[in-house]
Protein backbone atom coordinates (compact mmCIF):
# COMPACT_ATOMS: atom_id res chain seq x y z
CA UNK A 1 0.00 0.00 0.00
CA UNK A 2 1.44 3.37 -0.59
CA UNK A 3 0.68 6.60 0.84
CA UNK A 4 -1.19 7.59 -2.12
CA UNK A 5 -4.08 4.57 -1.33
CA UNK A 6 -4.22 5.17 2.33
CA UNK A 7 -7.10 7.77 3.46
CA UNK A 8 -6.31 10.65 5.28
CA UNK A 9 -9.02 12.06 7.91
CA UNK A 10 -8.28 15.63 9.03
CA UNK A 11 -9.52 16.33 12.72
CA UNK A 12 -10.01 19.39 15.25
CA UNK A 13 -10.25 18.47 19.20
CA UNK A 14 -10.61 21.56 21.27
CA UNK A 15 -11.77 25.42 20.40
CA UNK A 16 -10.01 28.64 19.80
CA UNK A 17 -6.37 28.93 21.17
CA UNK A 18 -6.61 25.16 22.69
CA UNK A 19 -7.60 24.15 18.99
CA UNK A 20 -5.10 21.11 17.68
CA UNK A 21 -5.16 20.01 14.34
CA UNK A 22 -4.53 16.19 13.58
CA UNK A 23 -4.69 14.08 10.91
CA UNK A 24 -5.77 10.44 10.69
CA UNK A 25 -3.97 7.74 7.85
CA UNK A 26 -6.10 4.60 7.54
CA UNK A 27 -8.86 2.72 9.58
CA UNK A 28 -8.51 3.38 13.20
CA UNK A 29 -9.58 0.01 13.54
CA UNK A 30 -7.47 -2.10 11.67
CA UNK A 31 -4.36 -2.01 14.67
CA UNK A 32 -2.71 -0.14 17.46
CA UNK A 33 -2.22 3.77 15.85
CA UNK A 34 1.79 5.09 15.61
CA UNK A 35 1.23 8.63 16.62
CA UNK A 36 4.31 10.10 15.21
CA UNK A 37 5.19 14.15 16.06
CA UNK A 38 7.53 16.52 16.96
CA UNK A 39 7.37 19.84 18.18
CA UNK A 40 7.97 22.52 17.05
CA UNK A 41 7.74 20.62 13.64
CA UNK A 42 3.86 19.90 12.48
CA UNK A 43 2.82 17.20 10.97
CA UNK A 44 3.85 18.14 7.02
CA UNK A 45 7.45 17.12 8.59
CA UNK A 46 6.34 13.68 9.52
CA UNK A 47 4.63 12.31 6.16
CA UNK A 48 8.09 10.32 4.91
CA UNK A 49 7.96 9.14 8.21
CA UNK A 50 4.35 7.82 8.42
CA UNK A 51 4.48 6.56 4.62
CA UNK A 52 7.00 3.75 5.42
CA UNK A 53 3.75 2.48 8.18
CA UNK A 54 0.70 1.93 5.34
CA UNK A 55 0.07 -1.30 7.13
CA UNK A 56 -0.88 0.39 10.26
CA UNK A 57 -3.07 3.62 11.06
CA UNK A 58 -0.58 6.79 12.00
CA UNK A 59 -1.52 10.03 13.46
CA UNK A 60 0.23 12.93 13.21
CA UNK A 61 -0.82 16.66 14.46
CA UNK A 62 0.62 19.68 14.55
CA UNK A 63 1.80 20.94 18.18
CA UNK A 64 -0.19 24.04 19.94
CA UNK A 65 1.27 27.39 18.01
CA UNK A 66 2.24 25.58 15.26
CA UNK A 67 1.41 24.50 11.52
CA UNK A 68 -2.75 24.86 11.20
CA UNK A 69 -3.55 25.38 14.71
CA UNK A 70 -4.07 29.46 16.17
CA UNK A 71 -0.86 31.12 16.41
CA UNK A 72 -0.18 33.11 19.59
CA UNK A 73 3.43 35.13 21.22
CA UNK A 74 2.72 33.50 24.49
CA UNK A 75 4.86 31.09 26.33
CA UNK A 76 3.78 27.31 25.57
CA UNK A 77 4.30 24.96 28.39
CA UNK A 78 5.05 21.44 28.39
CA UNK A 79 1.86 20.98 30.34
CA UNK A 80 -0.27 21.96 27.51
CA UNK A 81 1.77 20.12 25.34
CA UNK A 82 1.15 17.08 27.37
CA UNK A 83 -2.30 17.67 27.56
CA UNK A 84 -2.80 18.29 23.79
CA UNK A 85 -1.05 14.86 22.99
CA UNK A 86 -3.82 13.72 25.70
CA UNK A 87 -6.48 15.05 23.71
CA UNK A 88 -5.96 13.85 21.05
CA UNK A 89 -5.50 10.03 21.71
CA UNK A 90 -8.37 10.65 24.11
CA UNK A 91 -10.52 11.77 20.68
CA UNK A 92 -9.17 8.72 18.96
CA UNK A 93 -11.06 6.36 21.05
CA UNK A 94 -9.24 3.58 20.45
CA UNK A 95 -7.48 3.05 23.73
CA UNK A 96 -3.68 3.55 23.99
CA UNK A 97 -1.61 4.00 20.82
CA UNK A 98 2.34 3.73 20.46
CA UNK A 99 3.84 6.90 19.84
CA UNK A 100 6.82 8.17 18.47
CA UNK A 101 7.80 12.09 19.27
CA UNK A 102 10.99 13.43 18.20
CA UNK A 103 13.39 16.67 19.48
CA UNK A 104 11.03 18.73 21.43
CA UNK A 105 7.73 16.44 20.72
CA UNK A 106 9.96 13.59 22.43
CA UNK A 107 10.44 16.10 25.70
CA UNK A 108 6.58 16.47 25.51
CA UNK A 109 5.82 12.73 25.13
CA UNK A 110 7.62 12.58 28.31
CA UNK A 111 5.45 14.71 29.58
CA UNK A 112 2.43 12.74 28.35
CA UNK A 113 3.76 9.66 29.42
CA UNK A 114 3.96 10.60 32.95
CA UNK A 115 1.02 12.33 33.53
CA UNK A 116 -0.95 9.68 31.23
CA UNK A 117 0.40 6.55 30.92
CA UNK A 118 -2.48 4.81 29.86
CA UNK A 119 -2.35 6.74 26.79
CA UNK A 120 0.45 4.58 25.38
CA UNK A 121 1.47 1.01 24.65
CA UNK A 122 5.21 1.83 23.98
CA UNK A 123 6.88 4.65 23.45
CA UNK A 124 9.65 5.99 21.37
CA UNK A 125 11.69 9.32 22.66
CA UNK A 126 14.43 10.75 19.61
CA UNK A 127 16.76 13.29 21.03
CA UNK A 128 14.64 15.18 23.40
CA UNK A 129 16.56 18.08 23.75
CA UNK A 130 16.50 18.39 27.75
CA UNK A 131 18.77 19.98 29.81
CA UNK A 132 17.90 18.47 33.77
CA UNK A 133 20.40 16.11 33.79
CA UNK A 134 23.25 17.47 31.47
CA UNK A 135 26.40 18.59 33.72
CA UNK A 136 26.06 21.66 31.53
CA UNK A 137 23.02 22.25 32.17
CA UNK A 138 23.18 25.60 33.51
CA UNK A 139 25.08 27.53 30.26
CA UNK A 140 22.38 25.51 28.84
CA UNK A 141 19.81 27.11 29.90
CA UNK A 142 22.01 30.55 29.91
CA UNK A 143 22.44 30.05 26.35
CA UNK A 144 19.10 29.78 25.63
CA UNK A 145 17.73 32.76 27.66
CA UNK A 146 19.99 34.42 25.52
CA UNK A 147 18.31 33.36 22.75
CA UNK A 148 14.63 34.77 24.27
CA UNK A 149 15.99 38.22 24.94
CA UNK A 150 17.58 38.05 21.50
CA UNK A 151 14.19 37.26 19.66
CA UNK A 152 12.86 39.95 21.57
CA UNK A 153 15.13 42.36 21.22
CA UNK A 154 15.81 41.45 17.49
CA UNK A 155 13.41 39.13 15.71
CA UNK A 156 13.42 35.63 14.14
CA UNK A 157 16.42 35.75 12.15
CA UNK A 158 19.17 36.81 14.86
CA UNK A 159 17.73 34.39 17.50
CA UNK A 160 17.49 31.77 14.51
CA UNK A 161 20.86 31.94 13.76
CA UNK A 162 22.08 31.57 17.43
CA UNK A 163 19.71 28.60 17.38
CA UNK A 164 21.42 27.12 14.32
CA UNK A 165 24.97 27.60 16.11
CA UNK A 166 23.66 25.93 19.39
CA UNK A 167 22.26 22.53 18.01
CA UNK A 168 25.67 22.59 15.92
CA UNK A 169 27.47 23.05 18.72
CA UNK A 170 29.53 19.07 19.71
CA UNK A 171 29.98 18.62 22.99
CA UNK A 172 28.98 20.49 26.37
CA UNK A 173 28.24 24.21 26.25
CA UNK A 174 31.77 26.08 27.62
CA UNK A 175 32.01 28.34 30.20
CA UNK A 176 32.24 31.71 28.10
CA UNK A 177 30.36 30.50 25.08
CA UNK A 178 28.12 33.38 24.94
CA UNK A 179 31.12 36.18 24.94
CA UNK A 180 32.07 34.59 21.76
CA UNK A 181 30.66 37.28 18.88
CA UNK A 182 27.21 36.83 17.33
CA UNK A 183 26.79 34.40 14.27
CA UNK A 184 25.62 36.58 11.29
CA UNK A 185 21.96 35.12 10.24
CA UNK A 186 22.98 35.50 6.50
CA UNK A 187 25.36 32.68 6.84
CA UNK A 188 22.29 30.49 7.35
CA UNK A 189 20.64 32.09 4.81
CA UNK A 190 18.02 34.03 6.99
CA UNK A 191 17.71 37.33 6.99
CA UNK A 192 18.87 40.12 9.33
CA UNK A 193 16.20 42.72 9.69
CA UNK A 194 13.20 41.93 11.97
CA UNK A 195 10.30 42.11 10.43
CA UNK A 196 8.22 42.34 14.14
CA UNK A 197 6.45 39.19 14.33
CA UNK A 198 6.64 36.92 17.41
CA UNK A 199 4.74 33.64 16.64
CA UNK A 200 7.45 31.58 16.15
CA UNK A 201 6.66 28.65 17.94
CA UNK A 202 10.48 27.46 18.69
CA UNK A 203 10.83 30.08 20.59
CA UNK A 204 7.74 29.88 22.36
CA UNK A 205 8.66 26.65 23.68
CA UNK A 206 11.63 28.28 25.20
CA UNK A 207 12.69 27.62 27.92
CA UNK A 208 9.77 24.96 29.03
CA UNK A 209 11.19 22.22 26.91
CA UNK A 210 14.87 22.23 27.48
CA UNK A 211 14.20 22.84 30.99
CA UNK A 212 11.54 20.70 32.00
CA UNK A 213 11.75 18.18 34.90
CA UNK A 214 11.69 14.87 33.70
CA UNK A 215 9.99 12.43 35.60
CA UNK A 216 12.23 9.61 36.04
CA UNK A 217 9.92 7.51 38.44
CA UNK A 218 6.91 7.35 36.41
CA UNK A 219 8.70 6.51 33.38
CA UNK A 220 10.34 3.57 35.08
CA UNK A 221 6.33 2.27 35.04
CA UNK A 222 6.86 1.84 31.24
CA UNK A 223 9.67 -1.04 31.48
CA UNK A 224 10.86 -2.19 28.12
CA UNK A 225 8.12 -0.16 26.57
CA UNK A 226 10.16 2.96 26.72
CA UNK A 227 13.00 3.70 24.34
CA UNK A 228 14.95 6.53 24.15
CA UNK A 229 16.84 6.99 20.96
CA UNK A 230 20.04 9.29 19.83
CA UNK A 231 21.03 8.91 16.45
CA UNK A 232 24.05 7.47 15.43
CA UNK A 233 25.39 10.51 13.52
CA UNK A 234 24.73 13.30 16.02
CA UNK A 235 27.51 12.80 18.33
CA UNK A 236 27.81 14.60 20.90
CA UNK A 237 24.65 17.31 20.04
CA UNK A 238 22.92 18.70 23.12
CA UNK A 239 19.71 17.12 21.77
CA UNK A 240 21.46 13.47 21.46
CA UNK A 241 23.28 14.34 24.80
CA UNK A 242 20.15 15.20 26.40
CA UNK A 243 18.46 11.64 25.65
CA UNK A 244 21.38 9.80 26.85
CA UNK A 245 21.39 11.94 30.25
CA UNK A 246 17.39 11.37 30.59
CA UNK A 247 17.83 7.43 29.86
CA UNK A 248 20.59 7.04 32.40
CA UNK A 249 18.62 8.43 34.61
CA UNK A 250 15.81 6.40 34.20
CA UNK A 251 18.29 3.98 34.13
CA UNK A 252 18.30 2.07 30.41
CA UNK A 253 20.27 1.87 27.99
CA UNK A 254 20.08 4.29 25.18
CA UNK A 255 18.86 2.92 21.79
CA UNK A 256 21.05 3.74 18.68
CA UNK A 257 18.86 4.98 15.52
CA UNK A 258 20.64 5.58 12.22
CA UNK A 259 21.31 9.31 10.40
CA UNK A 260 20.98 12.68 12.77
CA UNK A 261 18.35 14.72 14.84
CA UNK A 262 16.02 14.75 12.00
CA UNK A 263 17.07 11.31 9.96
CA UNK A 264 13.30 10.74 9.44
CA UNK A 265 13.06 12.83 6.48
CA UNK A 266 14.96 13.59 3.89
CA UNK A 267 15.70 17.47 3.32
CA UNK A 268 17.27 19.74 0.88
CA UNK A 269 20.22 20.45 2.40
CA UNK A 270 20.29 18.12 5.08
CA UNK A 271 19.66 14.59 3.91
CA UNK A 272 18.59 12.14 6.38
CA UNK A 273 17.98 8.11 6.05
CA UNK A 274 14.28 7.67 6.22
CA UNK A 275 14.00 3.86 5.22
CA UNK A 276 16.67 3.00 7.92
CA UNK A 277 14.85 4.68 10.26
CA UNK A 278 12.01 3.90 9.52
CA UNK A 279 12.94 0.21 9.41
CA UNK A 280 14.90 1.10 12.93
CA UNK A 281 11.59 2.41 14.27
CA UNK A 282 9.46 -0.69 13.46
CA UNK A 283 12.24 -2.63 15.15
CA UNK A 284 12.04 -1.40 18.35
CA UNK A 285 8.17 -1.25 18.16
CA UNK A 286 7.53 -4.82 17.42
CA UNK A 287 10.42 -6.47 19.98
Amino acid sequence: MTENTVTIATQVVGEGEDAITYDVRGDLSSGVPLFVFGAPMDASGFQQLAEHFADRPVVTYDPRGAGRNPVGTSDISTAQHADDIHRVVAALGVGPVDAFGSSGGAVNLLAAAATHPEDFRTIVAHEPPNATFLPDGEEVLEVIADLKKTYAEKGDGAAMAKFVALVMHDGPVPDGYLDQPAPDPAMFGMPSEDDGSRTNPLFRNMPAIIEYRVDTEALRGFGDRLVIAAGVQSGDTMAARGARAVATEVGIEPTEFPSHHGGFQDSPGYPGDPDAFAARLREVLDR
